[in-house]
């Protein structure tokens, strides 16, 4: 308030200037007026000398004004104000006083959810203004629903942001009609980590190695919450790459549902990201009592937590797995290093979205969130929006063979 305070002084000082300016250009056009009579001028002269002596404000010695000079002063007037009104508002961030909605594109309890929550607890500190940002789950067809909310519903204001599955350009590579947005045209924000994937089993399921499962008569059922997801897409690359059948029973609004379906031993496994396996329960409980036995994971090298079970890579090397299959895994699994990305409408002003990729770049160095995240056993690998948006226009630019290969991997 100490500089609005000084813009009404410094505006009140420039109109008492510009009036007593006004004033004098009014008494010496009354002067030439009336130049033929002596007595006028003296009045005036003595008017200009008394007023240079005595220093009085023109507001105490009422003075005759032109109309040209009442029109000035006026105009000026104005434009000071105007000015000082854009000043005014030019302080307060547009943020203050507003709500972000972070739309999340699965239920309560997943992964996606338990970071996308993360977030929002410390992102609105980082926004000038610093707004309240409240998370909101839209699940349905594996993150679909939201990122079609996220893209052709919700206003590019930056008062919207979205959470999803970051292998929904899966289907929009395969044109499926349901998808109504354009991956590489969302705004991105910033990703938390970048990931790998794992495939699971209950331990008691008749199936112990890589060579049990290619060999089964009747395949493994594996849950999933729709295509484009790890549940859907991972079990159908097994196949296509190592020859592993599965049943994929589709339909669980997340995560969270199909950790109680393997319980009730409804589905008997999963593959979930890596960081979700070890960051959360029941995970955390069923690894530690042996309750689940991870078979195989999809990073370049074993992750320290999980050093006898065999990468991918490795097993396409031992079961000779044609460059057909090798390239599509690359392509498939891309979307695991893409993490649990933040999004926004496409369209959106470049100062809001430097802003809110700023302050998701700060959120991520947030001590609290740091040591949060190290006790739920979140390793915090970030990628930058600008890395998003790179990775976004990439990912969708496939040659036609590739494509058709993904539509089987997602069931078209």
């Amino acid at each position: 308030m100490a500089t609005n305070h000084w813009n009404i002084t410094t505006l009140t000082r420039s109109v008492d200037k510009l009036v007593w300016q006004a004033g004098q250009k009014g008494l010496r056009c009354e002067a030439r007026e009336k130049s033929a009579s002596g007595g006028v001028l003296k009045r005036y002269v003595g008017a200009r000398r008394s007023s240079a002596t005595k220093q009085m404000s023109l507001f105490q010695r009422p003075v005759r004004f032109t109309t040209r000079a009442k029109l000035a002063a006026s105009l000026l007037f104005f434009v000071l104000l105007v000015g000082w009104c854009v000043d005014l508002f030019a302080q307060t961030p547009y943020y203050q006083g507003k709500t972000v909605r972070l739309v999340i594109g699965s239920t309560a309890g997943g992964g996606y959810d338990l970071w996308a929550r993360h977030v929002a607890r410390f992102i609105g500190k980082y926004i000038p203004g610093n707004p309240e940002v409240v998370p909101q789950n839209m699940p349905g067809a594996g993150g679909t629903v939201a990122a079609n909310y996220v893209y052709g519903i919700a206003k590019p204001d930056g008062l919207t942001l979205g959470a999803f599955n970051p292998a929904l350009y899966f289907d929009q590579l395969v044109a499926r009609p349901e998808v109504k947005f354009d991956w590489a045209k969302f705004t991105w924000i910033g990703s938390p980590e970048q990931n790998d994937v794992l495939h699971y089993l209950r331990s008691d399921a008749p199936f112990k190695t890589i060579d049990d499962l290619r060999n089964a008569k009747e395949p493994p059922r594996c849950g999933s919450t729709g295509t484009g997801t790890t549940g859907h897409y991972i079990p159908l690359l097994l196949e296509e790459t190592l020859g592993i059948k599965t049943t994929i029973v589709s339909g669980y609004q997340g995560g969270a549902e199909i950790d109680l379906a393997v319980e009730r031993n409804e589905v008997v496994c999963w593959s979930p990201l890596i960081a979700t396996y070890f960051g959360r329960e029941p995970y955390k409980r069923w690894h530690k009592s042996g309750f689940t036995r991870v078979v195989v994971q999809t990073g370049s090298k074993r992750d320290p937590r999980l050093k006898d079970v065999p990468t991918l890579n490795e097993l396409m090397q031992q079961y000779k797995t044609p460059d057909s299959g090798k390239r599509l895994a690359k392509v498939v699994l891309t979307a695991a290093t893409l993490g649990r990305p933040i999004s926004a409408p496409p369209g959106m002003p470049s100062d809001r979205t430097k802003v809110l990729r700023e302050a998701y770049a700060k959120a991520m160095k947030d001590p609290e969130l740091l040591a949060e995240a190290e006790k739920r056993g979140w390793e915090v690998n970030p990628l930058t929006g600008e890395d998003l948006e790179s990775l976004a226009k990439e990912v969708i630019a496939q040659p036609p063979e590739v494509i058709e290969r993904m539509k089987w991997v997602l069931g078209q």
